[in-house]
């Protein structure tokens, strides 16, 4: 919607113009019989605004100067009895867009004025859409792709990465999970605090607790110190916790308390120490499955969905694919100290066909394999050695 404000004292023929304009539907008019009851709505921000030039108390060339004031790119147009080109001249020089002498003609060539505006008003607007949408890439080098699917991911990264809220972070194992976790961390205003990362699936189980809130001496057998969890090594920053989905059921309760109350206590302990970390949790589970099963908590399931970034498979993105392989054969070539080398063509469409159900990781393996593999500067189809993946 366009938002358009019309100053004119004259009831009757404020009227006329309001029904004119009222004729579009994508106007939004509004009426003021006065510059002060303008000025005072001025903060809700018109698009356009046609102004009387002789209004009683404060006429339109001190209005144009307030608008300016303002704001420059509010459209203006000064409606006039006068036609005098001194008057016509400072309407202009104060800011005024446009100035119709108010005569038989006024109505359409206000109502072709606004229509003007409107255009370009709309294409602002456009711009200042597709600036909202357009993505930083420099701060996210180390996710590569131009695929829609991972854009997307790009621009829910952007929308979350400084915001405080649990971000669940789903998809395939293999799909660059922690990588999403890095740039959330890292492009936040937590970034010079520690990102701890946690993988619960790699801990024993009967470990877990201790691992993440700590425990006092003497909690229990083999405690011979106390120490810090890893939430609390965490602290001002972000932790990120891997594999969300593996964590014993018996100990989601707990962690559920500490989502919604930024406390924990240390094994062993009733002290509650207060917590400022930003939590950021990933699998590759389907949890509401796993709440079907009895294997996680209906309610944590539901304080997980606090904002969900899900990550596309690599046979979803398309010439990602070659993107990433490309990529991935440079930095194999580094860390092996050998010369740079390229795929060829036929090599770089058999990446493109394979499923690649391990996704990334399945596809770093094969690229360093085949950079080690080829004898020349090039990576060739015989220098590739695919999966037959798990049946």
């Amino acid at each position: 919607m366009v938002k358009i404000f019309i100053i004119e004292d004259d009831p009757i023929f404020g009227n006329i113009i309001v029904k004119a304009l009222n004729s579009d539907p994508s106007y939004d008019v509004t009426l003021f019989a006065s510059g002060e009851e303008f000025l005072n709505n001025l903060h809700l921000n018109p698009d356009i605004v046609s102004i009387d030039y002789n209004l009683p108390q404060m006429n339109g060339l001190e209005i144009l100067e307030k608008i300016r004031n303002y704001n420059k790119d509010i459209y203006t147009i000064v409606l006039s009895g006068q036609e005098s080109v001194e008057v016509v001249v400072e309407a202009y020089k104060n800011g005024a867009n446009h100035y119709i002498v108010k005569n038989a003609n006024a109505i359409v060539e206000l109502k072709n004025s606004i229509k003007n505006f409107a255009t370009n008003v709309n294409l602002q607007k456009e711009v200042e859409t597709l600036k909202e949408q357009i993505i930083n890439r420099n701060k996210y080098d180390r996710i590569i792709g131009e695929s829609p699917a991972i854009l997307q991911v790009l621009k829910l990264i952007q929308k979350v990465e400084d915001k405080n809220i649990l971000t669940l972070i789903t998809g395939e194992s293999g799909t660059g999970k922690e990588l999403v976790a890095n740039a959330l961390h890292y492009n936040s205003s937590r970034k010079r605090k520690p990102l701890v990362a946690v993988n619960i699936g790699a801990i024993p189980p009967d470990l877990v607790e201790s691992e993440l809130f700590g425990h006092e001496k003497g909690a229990f057998t083999g405690a011979s110190d106390k120490r810090k969890g890893k939430f609390e090594e965490a602290e001002g920053g972000t932790i990120f916790l891997d594999e969300i989905g593996e964590m014993d059921i018996n100990l989601q309760t707990k962690l559920l308390r500490v989502l919604q109350e930024s406390k924990i206590s240390r094994l062993g302990s009733n002290k509650e120490i207060k917590l400022d970390v930003r939590v950021v949790a990933a699998t590759n589970k389907n949890l509401s499955q796993r709440v079907k099963e009895g294997l996680f908590r209906e309610d944590l399931y539901y304080r997980m969905q606090g904002f969900l970034i899900h990550l596309p498979t690599l046979r979803e993105r398309g010439n990602d694919v070659m993107l990433i392989a490309k990529q991935l054969l440079k930095e194999a070539c580094e860390k092996n100290r050998t010369p740079q080398k390229t795929f060829t063509k036929e090599a770089l469409q058999a990446l493109y066909e394979h499923p690649w159900p391990g996704n990334v990781r399945e596809l770093k393996s094969v690229v360093e394999r085949a950079a080690i593999i080829s004898e020349s500067d090039k990576v060739g189809l015989d220098d590739l050695v695919f999966s037959d993946g798990i049946n």
